[in-house]
């Protein structure tokens, strides 16, 4: 019979191997399928699985978003495109942007506070988005399903 100590070699290699952080629930790609605005007293439900199209993926330290319509810009009273990323904490359900790219350059350099819910698949996200260049001041509640590999 051989001594344990002889084998301790070959599980310190397989246990160096997997030096792999595991993977928070928020990484991966999500499609945007509802996005409900309220400023004001006005509250306005855009469908993005109609005419639109919006990704947004996440990784460990960075997220980033695209979206744009589906008639390729050639209705103009329709045409939608938005682009932007930057890095994100997250801690507990809070989830906080650092916009650091932006298609509206208005948007950069801006932090955005949100509270985020996972169940399953999908994706919830809400808080307030605040752009004082913009005069924008409103709160965004967004629906994401995960896009599947």
């Amino acid at each position: 019979m051989r001594p344990i100590y002889r084998c301790l070699p070959v599980i310190s290699i397989f246990a160096a191997c997997n030096t792999q952080k595991p993977l928070s629930p928020i990484t991966g790609t999500w499609q945007l399928l509802t996005g409900t605005l309220i400023e004001k007293n006005d509250t306005t439900v855009t469908d993005y699985t109609k005419d639109k199209k919006f990704i947004k993926i996440i990784n460990d330290t960075h997220f980033s978003f695209l979206g744009h319509d589906l008639n390729k810009g050639k209705d103009s009273a329709n045409a939608f495109y938005s682009t932007g990323g930057g890095t994100y904490t997250l801690k507990d359900s809070t989830y906080t942007e650092h916009l650091e790219y932006c298609s509206d350059r208005n948007w950069e350099n801006n932090k955005f506070e949100f509270t985020i819910r996972i169940n399953n698949d999908t994706l919830i996200q809400q808080g307030v988005e605040k752009v004082e260049a913009t005069g924008v001041n409103r709160y965004n509640i967004e629906k994401y399903v995960r896009v599947k590999e």
